[in-house]
């Protein structure tokens, strides 16, 4: 594991954010969603790919509160240009599972 700096995790701006919309990808070479996720005024709506189909399903999404990277560089993704980076975690079976807050937050909140 490569050891990084305080400074250099400080970099990373993980926020959170609501999903709005969630609606199958259906150019994606490998099953996805589009996320339409609000993070306040601050940031703003941003959109996403996520390969989150396994463990959730467009309707379940809507509502949930994510973590995501806002500050990553705009990726095209097929037809769509991502906004930003969903996070999650791969189970025993390789499907992601979202990392998400416990509790409610304010949308746009940073991770300390």
């Amino acid at each position: 594991m490569e050891v990084i700096s305080w400074n250099d995790f400080a970099r990373v701006e993980l926020r959170v954010g609501k999903v709005l919309t969630a609606q199958v990808f259906a150019e994606a070479r490998k099953p996805a969603y589009v996320l339409q996720v609000d993070f306040g005024p601050e940031i703003g709506i941003r959109k996403s790919s996520a390969q989150i189909t396994d463990l959730y399903r467009p309707e379940d999404l809507v509502g949930k509160l994510v973590v995501a990277v806002v500050n990553f560089p705009k990726k095209q993704i097929g037809p769509l240009m991502s906004e930003c980076l969903v996070t999650g975690f791969h189970n025993e079976k390789g499907e992601v599972a979202l990392c998400v807050p416990d509790q409610p937050v304010p949308l746009g909140t940073k991770l300390l």
